[in-house]
């Protein structure tokens, strides 16, 4: 049964997400497309909404105008239903001209926002990740052990510590130590091999967390994992959430038990997409007992005039027109033309694969016309001088970098029915 406590979210939205370059050039990391039609920020929403948490504020910083497009058209909530809203909120500079100077900062500058709302409890929640958690049973734990803040927690090979914040926890579940990224660390109980690290998904309560945010100020510090967290162990109670313990109604057995992916990487980012493919896939998207809610979809269905498609999906308005495509991931309004070939690709909006083209294991982002006979991903030092390539020989096309042709493609027109994604005025930021 869902906890009875009032409870006020925040979303932290505001990262630059450096490591996704070039697919942060022009968008924040939470508004990074992810699968047919969503975006990486859709997670924690869809999962603090099904949760019943519906007072949410959306932190945004860092080139925020398509995440901004996109909360207004795709989480407009009631406006008759009291506390029933997603709002973003961008730096207020209240305090002085800052900008959010780390998590904890971006939550006390806007510290007028708890204290007018008057919740029990705040959840902190990041907007990085991939995965379904029901938070109301995070908010039962935290309650039911006299928490004063809680940290959700998964565990890591001891190798990825550095990547993570990590705690040390006694048989009660009570945070001894929280070290933010450290060189080295214990293993967890009961292991040899993994350490328990923190997802970023944090539970307050309330007057807890308005006296740690004004303690904080007076010492200059500005982050909840750095700063916030470490320096309430020894006063305060802090306990560990197993996310193992998660239920989430409607996932199927053959489901990765517990999945949560940080997709901060294009490596992750990439491998993430293609665990959602299959018929038994590691993360199903439809789940209709706990879905991730996507953007409105304007486009008409997809149309497939003939060729060859295994594991792969095709999004609305996509054409694919006597192509192969074999683990492609095509996002709306995509047109594949006659005898080109996609292995294990990305494709995202209004872009046009040309005849003969081939392409493999690379993300091609919106508003591409790849010529007809192109090669991207077969010859990776020809690619790396023209587009970024990772280490694992991932290519990254950034948006716009093939032109439209002379040849008319109704998704790149300026009269394409998709308009509604993209934004060609001038003065404007371009909506990805």
């Amino acid at each position: 049964m869902p906890s009875n406590h009032k409870v006020l979210a925040f979303v932290m939205a505001g990262g630059e997400g450096s490591r996704l370059h070039p697919l942060t050039a022009t968008r924040c990391k939470p508004a990074v497309p992810f699968n047919g039609k969503h975006r990486i920020v859709d997670f924690v929403l869809s999962n603090l909404v099904n949760s019943e948490i519906y007072s949410i504020y959306l932190l945004v910083q860092y080139k925020s105008q398509s995440l901004i497009e996109h909360i207004r058209q795709s989480w407009t909530m009631t406006r008759f239903i009291k506390d029933h809203f997603v709002t973003v909120v961008p730096p207020q500079m209240r305090n002085g001209p800052e900008w959010f100077q780390g998590t904890a900062d971006a939550v006390f500058q806007n510290i007028h926002l708890i204290e007018s709302f008057k919740p029990d409890i705040v959840a902190v929640f990041g907007a990085d990740h991939i995965y379904r958690m029901d938070v109301r049973q995070m908010i039962d734990f935290h309650v039911k052990t006299g928490a004063q803040a809680s940290v959700a927690t998964l565990p890591v090979k001891l190798e990825q510590c550095g990547e993570f914040g990590i705690v040390e926890i006694d048989e009660d579940h009570r945070i001894t130590e929280f070290r933010e990224k450290p060189e080295s660390a214990k293993p967890m109980p009961g292991s040899s091999t993994h350490a328990l690290a923190s997802m970023g998904n944090y539970i307050f309560n309330a007057d807890v967390l308005l006296q740690a945010l004004h303690r904080m100020k007076e010492t200059g510090q500005s982050d909840f994992g750095k700063h916030i967290l470490p320096s309430m162990v020894s006063s305060h109670k802090l306990v560990a959430y197993d996310f193992d313990t998660n239920s989430i109604p409607g996932t199927e057995s053959y489901e990765e038990h517990a999945y949560w992916r940080d997709v901060g990487t294009i490596d992750s980012y990439f491998a993430a997409h293609f665990d959602t493919l299959g018929a038994t896939p590691k993360f199903r998207m439809t789940n209709s007992r706990w879905p991730i809610y996507a953007s409105p979809d304007q486009a008409e269905s997809a149309q497939i005039e003939h060729g060859t498609i295994h594991r792969s999906v095709v999004g609305s308005g996509c054409v694919v027109d006597g192509a192969t495509l074999d683990h492609a991931m095509l996002r709306r309004s995509v047109l594949v033309e006659r005898d080109a070939r996609l292995e294990h690709c990305i494709i995202m909006e209004r872009s046009r694969i040309g005849t003969g083209a081939l392409v493999r294991r690379a993300i091609i982002d919106q508003d591409n016309d790849v010529p007809p006979q192109e090669r991207i991903g077969f010859d990776l030092v020809q690619d790396r001088e023209r587009f970024q390539v990772t280490e694992s020989g991932i290519v990254v096309v950034p948006a716009g970098f093939f032109p439209p042709r002379a040849t008319a493609n109704p998704f790149l027109s300026p009269q394409a029915p998709s308009e509604a994604w993209s934004d060609h005025a001038p003065g404007m930021e371009v909506l990805t």
